[in-house]
């Protein structure tokens, strides 16, 4: 059984920068591998950033230049840094784990979940 945590959603300004925190107790880069997906109300969830094992990521188009996921200073952490953040980035945001390695930013294809945190960009 695993958990995940999610941190660091609130309220910003078009433009500003914000940084999530996933924090689980069963991480391992060998075994899991990490992503960040957003949804909406009525909206399917939408992939964000993936880390693989052997630390390369991949991003959605919609984030690529502006998001950066990365490995925390602990092994059992995985933080978003997003900047440049617009209206359209307001969604509830959930970290996401499955087994090596990640092929694609599917939602369907990771079956460990957090519960998310909101975040919400004002124009």
């Amino acid at each position: 059984q695993v958990t995940l945590v999610e941190s660091g959603g609130g309220s910003v300004q078009s433009g500003e920068s914000l940084t999530l925190s996933c924090k689980t107790a069963a991480y391992s880069y060998n075994q899991y591998c990490m992503a960040w997906f957003r949804q909406t109300p009525g909206k399917d969830r939408e992939g964000g950033a993936a880390l693989n094992s052997d630390g390369t990521p991949l991003y959605a188009d919609s984030v690529k230049g502006r998001f950066t996921i990365s490995q925390g200073s602990a092994e059992n952490t995985v933080n978003l840094q997003m900047t440049s953040l617009t209206p359209d980035d307001t969604a509830i945001y959930y970290c996401a784990a499955d087994h090596c390695p990640v092929r694609s930013l599917e939602a369907w294809t990771f079956g460990i979940w957090g519960q998310g945190t909101q975040v919400t960009v004002s124009s």
